[in-house]
């Protein structure tokens, strides 16, 4: 019998626990699979969502941003630009979303 590699419960510091709920996110693997073509901006995003509302991908933005799975571009223009583009971690979960 092989021994056992797996964490006896998924807890908190489980990677596979952490992996699964970021992705089980409403929106989120629309949202990742989506800049995956390349930066966006919070509009072309909405558009892509339909029936995501403003809050919830301002929130699910902050999130991946705070996981570092998404990078936030800011251009010092008039009107101010804002675009989101995957980063290396980002691009490392495609696979699981496709």
């Amino acid at each position: 019998m092989t021994e056992r590699t797996m964490n006896e419960v998924h807890g908190e510091t489980c990677a596979v626990a952490a992996t699964t709920e970021l992705i089980a996110t409403k929106w989120t693997p629309l949202l990742v699979h989506d800049m995956s073509e390349g930066p966006r901006r919070f509009m072309q995003l909405e558009h892509a969502c339909p029936g995501i509302s403003p809050r919830t991908l301002s929130e699910r933005l902050q999130m991946l941003e705070g996981e570092g799975i998404v990078i936030r571009r800011s251009y010092p223009e008039s009107p101010p630009r804002v675009e989101y583009e995957l980063t290396e971690k980002g691009f490392a979960l495609l696979p699981f979303i496709e």
